[in-house]
């Protein structure tokens, strides 16, 4: 993950340039993770870098695609060459609030309007500024919640709507934490697997998309998991 100006460094460029070293090192395959924040983003907070905070429509899309060359120019001039970069980070509600923020069960969820438009616009310059980079890499769009294929009919129709690109589906999946799971702890888990499982072969005949778990999770100390 690369976040834009963290204040201790952790998960900025140069951190990144570090571990990525590393991983090249021990002959992994590479997936940058752009958070577009000056922290960890996902659907319930997708704060706008310091830097940015003024910035209108014009200047945020810029900004992408300034930062993500930046950063993937860095990881180029090293000798690093990642395989899939993902632009946004559970961008299930959108990214660079308020500007780019989309609200799919709710279109006007606490008084905040759908732009749906605008994150189609920012994510796709992310999308255009890493092939400009690295031609080759696959480009992921990632949201929540992998088993619930209602929130991904919703998501990546109104992203395909407004021009959205993609190369790869990303998706997170924590099936031990829902609601539900300490009722019948295997029985609700292996739900959750089976809708995510449903989901992917959706999302292949819908859009003949490759999808992958890229965020996945189990409580570390529950011994039935």
């Amino acid at each position: 993950r690369v976040w834009v100006n963290p204040k201790d460094g952790w998960y900025g460029k140069e951190d990144l340039l570090v571990k990525a070293k590393r991983a090249k090192k021990l002959g992994m395959r590479l997936m940058i993770d752009f958070h577009y924040s000056d922290w960890w983003a996902d659907p319930g907070k997708q704060v706008k870098p310091a830097a940015w905070k003024d910035y209108n429509m014009e200047q945020l899309k810029q900004a992408v695609a300034n930062h993500t060359k930046d950063v993937l120019g860095l990881l180029k001039r090293n000798g690093i060459t990642p395989e899939w970069v993902q632009v946004g980070n559970e961008t299930t509600n959108g990214m660079l609030w308020p500007d780019g923020g989309v609200w799919i069960w709710d279109e006007n969820k606490d008084g905040r309007p759908n732009h749906f438009d605008n994150y189609a616009a920012l994510s796709n310059a992310g999308y255009d500024a890493v092939k400009s980079v690295f031609p080759k890499a696959k480009v992921i769009v990632h949201i929540d919640n992998g088993y619930n294929i209602d929130a991904f009919k919703r998501f990546f129709g109104r992203l395909k709507a407004n021009g959205g690109k993609w190369d790869v589906i990303g998706m997170s999946l924590y099936p031990s934490y829902y609601e539900g799971f300490d009722k019948d702890k295997m029985a609700a888990c292996n739900k959750f697997i089976s809708n995510c499982m449903e989901n992917i072969e959706w999302i292949d005949k819908t859009y003949h998309t490759p999808v992958m778990v890229t965020e996945i999770g189990m409580p570390w100390d529950d011994a039935t998991t």
